[in-house]
């Protein structure tokens, strides 16, 4: 197909596909029945993403919201309450999932682009008292999808972790986006999840992966998380198909995510310079970008721009989202800037 037809798919880094190298791998992957423990290449693939989280065992899952919901579960009681972002994924994205899966309710806090602080975690807490239900576990989202990849970072980590375990709190990193916070910063992902007794990681958003999760903790943690994704049917046969993806886009894919923080630069860089937009380039840290729409709604301007062959999101009435990604280049961010800013016209 002609590059100039193809369509330039920024919706999310989700949408990204295997790579030669990476069916290669899957089609040469060792497997084994995972529900039995038999998979050789789930079980590395355990054992990397543990080591590289600095965790005592991980559990490899079919997506990011199964590994948050069995954090949720592994780590609460049916009654008690969460703590969580005002627009965390584990709240917005997840289908109502920690009433119904956990039976929990979740307390919103307000955030600043999904950053909040420990003054606002102590501020939510309830007093002991049978009338409420009882605070068991806090959450943060890093980076933060609808904080348009916002970084928390190790300052404000520690602040609000240092709160809650005052409190004698339990603490839930959801990292579907980690990988890309530690790229952005120069930080190892295990200095990141240090202060959480659980952390979840996605393999199928900018690792490329074709699918699957992981959710990291204590050995007794995992056995716990193990049991209950049995219980929801997330227990897989001859998984290592799919984990010999995830495995070679752990080995490979990670440090490549600068070149889509690049992208995501210049094309906020080039939005903030078309009329009837509005973009701040500064807060483009990782890979996502958001922006927001002067002239019509965001639904109308997003189909105007996939008819002429640019796919976005609109996540509110007035502001759109792009995510670079895998299957993005230089020269694709260029050519979607020419569409978005002739389409305005």
């Amino acid at each position: 197909m002609d590059k100039s037809l193809r369509p330039i798919d920024l919706r999310s880094d989700t949408i990204t596909k295997p790579t030669p190298a990476m069916r290669e791998a899957m089609a040469k992957a060792e497997v084994g029945d995972d529900v039995f423990g038999d998979d050789p290449t789930v079980k590395e693939l355990e054992t990397e993403t543990a080591t590289l989280l600095g965790k005592e065992a991980a559990l490899f899952t079919a997506s990011g919201t199964m590994a948050n919901q069995l954090a949720l579960r592994s780590q609460t009681e049916p009654g008690d309450e969460i703590l969580v972002e005002a627009n965390a994924h584990v709240y917005y994205y997840e289908g109502g999932g920690p009433a119904a899966f956990s039976g929990v309710m979740c307390r919103c806090l307000e955030g600043q682009r999904g950053i909040f602080t420990g003054t606002d975690l102590e501020a939510a807490l309830r007093p002991l008292d049978p009338h409420f239900p009882r605070t068991r576990l806090v959450c943060i989202e890093n980076t933060h999808n609808r904080g348009g990849g916002k970084i928390w970072s190790l300052e404000q980590i520690r602040e609000v972790t240092a709160t809650a375990r005052k409190h004698g709190l339990q603490l839930h990193l959801d990292g579907a986006r980690l990988w890309n916070a530690s790229v952005a910063t120069g930080i190892a992902e295990r200095e990141y999840a240090a202060p959480f007794d659980s952390v979840s990681v996605c393999f199928s958003k900018g690792l490329g992966a074709p699918i699957g999760s992981a959710l990291v903790g204590s050995k007794g943690l995992i056995e716990r998380a193990r049991r209950f994704r049995k219980m929801i049917g997330g227990g897989m046969r001859q998984a290592g198909v799919i984990a010999a993806g995830a495995l070679y886009a752990l080995g490979n894919h990670r440090a490549r995510l600068a070149e889509d923080h690049a992208n995501a630069k210049r094309l906020a860089a080039g939005l903030a310079n078309i009329k009837g937009l509005e973009a701040d380039p500064s807060q483009a840290e990782t890979n996502i970008v958001r922006f927001r729409v002067q002239t019509m709604p965001a639904d109308q301007l997003v189909e105007l721009f996939k008819a002429r062959g640019v796919m976005v999101l609109p996540v509110a009435r007035d502001t759109i989202r792009a995510v670079t990604n895998l299957m993005v280049t230089t020269e694709d961010i260029d050519h979607a800037l020419a569409i978005i800013s002739d389409s305005l016209k």
